[in-house]
């Protein structure tokens, strides 16, 4: 039989390519903090990145176009007390980005729809939940304000933004630090790496794991794991030997690893960046100058290696622009902004097509930015799966709706754990949705306002008896 040498595939010969220095952003003091996130995020309309703060954390936020030097007086988002670990835009509005900090806060902000003016230091909400630093911060991937945040107290924590509430607490399933924790596509269960070198899938709502496989990677450095678009896990981590591997791994049957591969012996941390309409994972080591690329298949050996884009300049961050913000014209099918010490560049990743024409198939329908279903529906149960738009004619953003947080009253939140601990089958009772809360609070309302004007009117007949009686005694 006749064996193909070389795999077909239509991203073999995809190359990536660093823009000019005017497309640049420059001039940007980049954190130093010890921690291995991206420090970069973007979406359509803005790129943040953590930058060096004295007294306290900060970071800045950029329209896309304001490339160049950037000024040393640039207004920055500057709320929290410690440095800032991890920043992350809201899927369904991109001007809301929340970040978690040091200080053991998570903050949600609302981004002007013009960028900054001046300095931006109250935020929307402040998430307070946590006893040690918070170093992870993912929203829910298709329900509307739902974040999820990990801190080194080792505990996840769901909030509902909208309310400003920890709905659900993840406490005791991690003995250790948390690396990495990722959504699955319709955000019905997450994966988590830990520093106990366990790989654990769990089903947040349930409070329980499904699936975990100790010794995923068996060196000390930090593992990453994401979902990928149909299910299965994907983790990069070191060997016993300190190599670099990375794995592919079954939630349903987690004894053996799909498929494993040992790259090379650097001690950066591997941080993956995934796109599920292409099924392609991009690797971008922390403090490598190199970013490579596999695409995942069904077929042996399952993740197959692509090509590896390399510039002179190691990497101290990297941000990875969603499939709408890309120029479908130039069949652009990743972008990539590298943090290098003082500056940060795009990288464009591009398909050689000779037709100027709309490739479908480098651009199926892709999650767009409306949500499919609400907190509160998430919260009770229900699953929804991402609401997908066409590239063809390129993305038109839509109007942004400005985030509103409606705060529980406190006295209820009192009464509905002291409920709690009379009896546990009140835990799993929906969370009441904030149109009722709403609708009590103006009742409320209208009855003090009719109280004081009860009080003022008899205050006034008070007021009249005792004239009348001063009269009568003089």
């Amino acid at each position: 039989m006749f064996r193909r040498v070389v795999r077909a595939s239509k991203f073999r010969h995809v190359f990536g390519q660093a823009l000019k220095n005017d497309q640049c952003y420059d001039d940007i003091r980049v954190s130093r903090v010890t921690w291995d996130s991206s420090f970069c995020a973007v979406n359509p309309k803005f790129v943040a990145i953590i930058i060096e703060a004295s007294g306290g954390g900060a970071f800045l936020v950029l329209p896309l176009n304001k490339s160049g030097r950037i000024d040393k007086a640039y207004p920055t988002v500057c709320g929290h007390t410690g440095p800032v670990l991890d920043i992350d835009w809201c899927p369904h509005n991109d001007q809301v980005i929340a970040s978690g900090s040091e200080d053991c806060t998570v903050m949600v902000w609302q981004i002007p729809e013009n960028g900054l003016v001046t300095g931006l230091s109250e935020p929307v909400v402040v998430l307070e939940g946590h006893s040690k630093r918070v170093g992870i911060i993912t929203w829910h991937p298709t329900a509307r304000n739902v974040l999820l945040s990990a801190g080194c107290d080792n505990l996840i924590i769901i909030w509902n933004v909208g309310t400003g509430e920890a709905m659900i607490q993840l406490e005791d399933m991690h003995p250790d630090v948390i690396f990495s924790a990722c959504w699955n596509r319709n955000g019905s269960l997450i994966c988590t790496a830990c520093k106990d070198k366990t790989i654990r899938v769990i089903d947040p709502r349930k409070e329980e794991i499904v699936g975990e496989k100790e010794k995923a990677h068996e060196g000390a450095r930090p593992m990453r794991a994401i979902f990928l678009s149909d299910g299965n896990v994907f983790t990069t981590g070191f060997s016993r030997m300190s190599e670099r591997q990375l794995a592919l791994w079954n939630p349903q049957a987690m004894d053996e690893a799909i498929s494993v591969h040992e790259m090379d012996t650097s001690n950066g941390v591997l941080l993956p960046f995934y796109d599920p309409d292409t099924n392609v994972v991009y690797l971008c080591g922390k403090g490598d100058s190199s970013i490579r690329y596999f695409e995942i298949t069904d077929e042996a050996p399952f993740v197959h290696y692509l090509n590896t884009f390399t510039t002179k300049e190691p990497q101290r961050g990297m941000g990875y622009m969603p499939k709408r913000g890309l120029d479908v014209n130039k069949c652009e099918i990743a972008r990539f902004y590298k943090l290098h010490e003082r500056k940060c560049e795009p990288i464009i990743m591009t398909v050689p097509r000779k037709s100027d024409l709309f490739q479908d198939d480098l651009y199926p329908d892709t999650a767009g930015p409306d949500c499919a279903i609400e907190a509160e529906d998430w919260f009770e149960g229900k699953n929804g799966e991402p609401i997908l738009i066409s590239l063809k004619n390129g993305y038109v953003p839509g109007k942004n709706r400005d985030l509103k947080v409606v705060k529980k009253n406190i006295l209820d939140n009192k009464l509905s754990k002291n409920t709690e601990k009379r009896g546990p089958a009140n835990k799993s009772a929906s969370p009441t949705p904030s149109r009722k809360n709403e609708a009590k609070l103006d009742e409320v309302l209208k009855e003090i306002k009719s109280l004081k004007d009860l009080v003022s009117s008899q205050e006034k007949r008070i007021i009249q008896l005792e004239e009348q009686m001063s009269k009568i005694a003089i």
